[in-house]
């Protein structure tokens, strides 16, 4: 009995354990059920399920006149979940699938039935068919046997990615821009937040060897494409000024150099052009200098020199000027004119016109010497001292000396001048394109719309800074001589009988810097004897301006040349003459026998056809089919193809200009 006994106690004990052991597992069964069950399925998802983000296509970037700058386009990488496909359709459909695959992607057949066979005996659920192929492509691969099955049971995987394209290629790239890994910059960089649209997603599931397999056949969530951006940018004036620029910096070897165009009315940036010379001696658009580069200016700034002491009324444009022998030291510090033994009694307006080192110095330190600070103010009044506040990321500072800070004893007179004051060649062109248009000072822009869809969001129009810079007299006078500047002044090498054209040439020493402090500030540096800056700015027709422009070409080679007239003043010239009298198809430019009746009419004839031609023809040569075909539709364009690979043959020849919905004829390989 006191065995039995004993028996009884412990499988007492033993139940009573094996209940508690029932009632711990039945909790912890109830807690990660319902207490912790929606912990435990989430981190049961993030291992096994993820959303992939579908990037949207970015806006595209268009010019006034409707040529696409920049777009978006799709690229597919094609998959293959090999084994969610039933043997019996993976038999009956691979030769016809690996003939599909042979006509599109050049590869014999057999190579395709050896790759899907081999991929099916690894159990290969992830098998790569091709990478980065456009639209055109991926809709025809989707319709192929199998392939057409979908997900689930053709095991077609496709993974969308979009790529950025410029059609008219480099040119302007600087100031269409970029918004990437790089950061932002341009009209890309700017307008970023409007064009980068909504991206979308879709939802993958994790299977073998770590690789992730849509789940669905459709997005999740389909991406919302951005918003255009309409440029105030003319295709036609871009492709003069930019190789305007071009052939004057490769004749001359400088290391960099800008053109800027402006629509004297309104502000609009019709051209932009900023070069940069590589190790190669090649050139490229490396930075946006004429937004971004302040420097100083020399000769150029001598028109608000003397535009202050006519607004002030110390004196007039009559008045003599004793410029000597051409030489004067300040404080010992020397200044020179150009002219081996000076100008001698000149005109102030002369001084202008010969550009008079001596005879602008003289003149401002006269009527300024004891009262620098009136000469700063005036200075200021006509808005040299403010950034333009055009809408893209990096514009330089102006800087512009005051009597109460850094001044020193030569301080005004080198300013007459345009040294010890720093300005960006689109500050100097706005200044100069107020002058020509009737002192009114406005806001320079490249865009002029944003749509979306073909609707338009937002418009900018010019935004007037300043009504009048100075008084009609002054700005009538100024006008006049730079007019006669060109006529018969230091820019005469570039006057022609056939159009009128005002302007100012400038000659700078570059200033080399020795070092920098922890700050970034210039502690000290020289002017270099070999390293100069050539300029001109101006505007045209000289009477009634309709384009104001700056040329700035820094270290051109100083045994071929360094001076304003001779380096930069002929691109000025070379854009005025285009811009005035060619077509957008012959590329015509003004002769010295044409009659001025005649350039009037061609002129008009530039502007008729310049409405009727909108697209200009990239080349495509060289391409693959699949992306100059959505490229060409992308523009507007309709396209027939024979054959398959690389575009061999375009029926359109680059650069010229299609009316949007013209046919294009591709050969491919």
């Amino acid at each position: 009995m006191v065995i039995k006994k004993g028996i009884l106690n412990k499988l007492y004990v033993i139940v009573i354990l094996m209940a508690l052991f029932f009632v711990v597992v039945v909790f912890r069964i109830f807690e990660l059920q319902f207490l912790d069950g929606d912990k435990y399925r989430k981190l049961s998802l993030a291992k096994t399920h993820r959303n992939d983000t579908i990037f949207a296509n970015r806006g595209n970037v268009y010019a006034s006149d409707g040529n696409l700058l920049a777009t978006s386009m799709s690229k597919f990488t094609i998959r293959m979940d090999v084994m969610s496909v039933k043997s019996r359709v993976f038999e009956k459909n691979i030769k016809s699938l690996s003939d599909s695959l042979s006509s599109l992607m050049g590869k014999r057949p057999s190579f395709y039935q050896k790759k899907l066979r081999d991929a099916r005996k690894r159990k290969n659920r992830y098998l790569l068919i091709a990478r980065s192929i456009g639209y055109n492509d991926y809709a025809r691969m989707k319709q192929f046997p199998i392939f057409e099955l979908g997900v689930y049971r053709g095991g077609f995987i496709a993974e969308q990615q979009t790529v950025r394209v410029r059609p008219i290629g480099k040119i302007a790239e600087r100031t269409i821009g970029y918004d990437d890994y790089r950061g932002g910059a341009g009209i890309e960089g700017a307008f970023a937040d409007y064009m980068k649209g909504e991206n979308g997603w879709r939802l993958k599931q994790k299977i073998a060897k770590g690789q992730w397999k849509p789940i669905n056949d459709v997005n999740e969530k389909e991406p919302i494409d951005g918003h255009d951006v309409i440029t105030t940018i003319d295709v036609n004036i871009q492709d003069i000024v930019h190789h305007a620029l071009l052939r004057q910096m490769q004749d001359f070897e400088a290391e960099h150099g800008c053109a800027v165009v402006m629509e004297v009315s309104t502000g609009k940036i019709k051209a932009i052009a900023n070069l940069g010379r590589t190790s190669k001696g090649k050139y490229y658009e490396k930075r946006n200098y004429a937004v971004w580069e302040s420097h100083e200016p020399g000769s150029t700034f001598k028109l608000a020199s003397l535009m202050a002491v006519l607004e002030d009324k110390l004196i007039d444009t009559s008045a003599v000027v004793d410029c000597g022998k051409g030489k004067i030291f300040i404080n010992d510090r020397k200044v020179e004119d150009s002219k081996v033994g000076g100008y001698g009694r000149i005109s102030l307006s002369r001084v202008f016109e010969v550009s008079s080192n001596v005879g602008i110095v003289k003149t401002i330190q006269k009527y300024y010497d004891r009262k620098p600070e009136k000469f700063v103010n005036r200075i200021k009044s006509f808005g040299l001292d403010k950034q333009t506040g055009i809408k893209i990321k990096g514009e330089g500072k102006p800087f512009i000396r005051t009597p109460d800070k850094n001044w020193r004893p030569i301080t005004l007179e080198w300013m007459a001048w345009g040294y010890g004051v720093s300005l960006t060649p689109l500050q100097i062109l706005s200044f100069y394109n107020a002058v020509a248009n009737n002192g009114k000072l406005v806001k320079p822009y490249f865009v002029k719309e944003l749509r979306v869809a073909n609707r338009i969001d937002k418009r900018f129009g010019t935004e007037v800074v300043k009504d009048k810079i100075a008084s009609q007299e002054t700005l009538d006078k100024v006008r006049k001589i730079m007019e006669n500047t060109v006529k018969k002044g230091t820019a005469s090498n570039i006057y022609s009988s056939n159009f009128s054209m005002a302007g100012k040439t400038g000659t700078a020493k570059k200033f080399i810097p020795r070092h920098k402090d922890s700050n970034g500030k210039i502690t000290g540096g020289y002017y270099s004897s070999s390293k100069y800056v050539a300029s001109f700015a101006g505007f045209f027709p000289a009477d009634n301006p309709k384009y104001s422009c700056i040329v700035v070409i820094h270290e051109p080679k100083k045994e071929k040349g360094y001076y304003g007239a001779k380096v930069a003043a002929p691109v000025f010239k070379e854009i005025a003459q285009k811009i005035y009298t060619t077509t957008p198809i012959q590329n015509q430019s003004v002769t010295d026998v044409i009659s001025y009746a005649k350039v009037d009419k061609d002129y008009e004839a530039y502007y008729t056809k310049l409405k009727k031609y909108k697209t200009i023809m990239p080349r495509v040569l060289g391409m693959s089919g699949m992306d100059a075909i959505s490229l060409l539709e992308n523009m507007g364009l309709k396209v027939k193809f024979t054959g398959i690979g690389k575009v061999l043959y375009q029926s359109i020849e680059h650069g010229k200009k299609v009316l949007k919905g013209s046919t294009v004829y591709l050969r491919l390989s």
